[in-house]
């Protein structure tokens, strides 16, 4: 009885070993299960047609972020007065627990829109907008504050990386000027936020350039692709098109970067085009 009692339980453990090896499911068929579908989304406008919007997602339990063209905000409900007429859409985004490839440090997201008709500007903007863009919101052009020789005036300089005005090197002033010094820069807001880069006032627009303010307009990113008059390696080349404001007013506009390049700063001093 004793030898049939232990034939018996090697049989058991090895049933139990071979039943913990094989496997629970085929893990190359697994997916993101996460419907966007259920993910409910809402804009509510003030007025009829205006821009003063309130993003909502209201599905509880889910954790995301709102990207609203102009900025992006980890919560659930934003209050923004939008600078942009005409259809807007506007994106939520949710982290899922599905790993592509496996890989802990790989996040699948998934996303869902909605769309909105803002048909007048009626609530006001940030002053950043309409000193950058013109007080009417139909677009300005702006150009370096000097050159495009040399000069002597300070416009576009290398400058202690710590203080936008403690100039290292008038490079501009001095005896360098960038080689789009008589270049120009137009800021609109003609279906979406557009930068438009020109080398010189009778050159060829490089278009699909974009700009966005952070969420208190102390910082100026341009992108899509474009970038400042005077970005060049050496010269905020490194920074990914993101620039501190140190003033925008509408009579002028100055930028600056801690270049990490050259362990530097280098500031940007621009006026509206005569």
């Amino acid at each position: 009885m004793k030898l049939f009692r232990n034939i018996k339980l090697m049989a058991l453990g090895a049933a139990v070993l071979v039943s913990a090896c094989e496997p629970i499911e085929d893990r190359d068929t697994l997916s993101n299960s996460f419907d966007p579908d259920n993910i409910e989304l809402e804009v509510v406008q003030s007025t009829p047609g205006g821009n003063g919007l309130t993003l909502k997602m209201n599905t509880p339990g889910v954790i995301g972020f709102w990207d609203y063209n102009i900025n992006t905000a980890y919560t659930d409900e934003v209050k923004v007065n939008y600078p942009i007429p005409g259809e807007q859409t506007f994106t939520y985004s949710v982290a899922t627990a599905y790993m592509p490839n496996g890989d802990p440090g790989e996040t699948e997201y998934i996303e869902k829109s909605v769309t909105v008709n803002i048909e007048v500007l009626d609530q006001p903007l940030p002053e950043a907008y309409y000193a950058l863009v013109g007080q009417d919101l139909g677009g300005k052009t702006w150009v370096f504050d000097g050159g495009p020789a040399a000069d002597g005036r300070q416009w576009w300089f290398m400058s202690d990386p710590g203080n936008p005005w403690g100039i290292w090197w008038n490079a501009a002033g001095d005896c360098c000027p960038p080689a789009d010094a008589a270049g120009k820069m137009v800021f609109d807001l003609d279906r979406a936020a557009n930068f438009i880069y020109y080398a010189d006032a009778a050159g060829d627009p490089v278009t699909g350039g974009t700009f966005t303010f952070n969420s208190d307009y102390t910082k100026l990113t341009i992108g899509g692709g474009t970038n400042l008059l005077g970005t060049i390696p050496g010269s905020g080349g490194g920074n990914a098109g993101v620039y501190q404001i140190v003033e925008l007013t509408a009579d002028r506009m100055v930028l600056f970067v801690p270049d990490a390049e050259w362990a530097t700063g280098w500031t940007w001093v621009f006026v509206p085009e005569a």
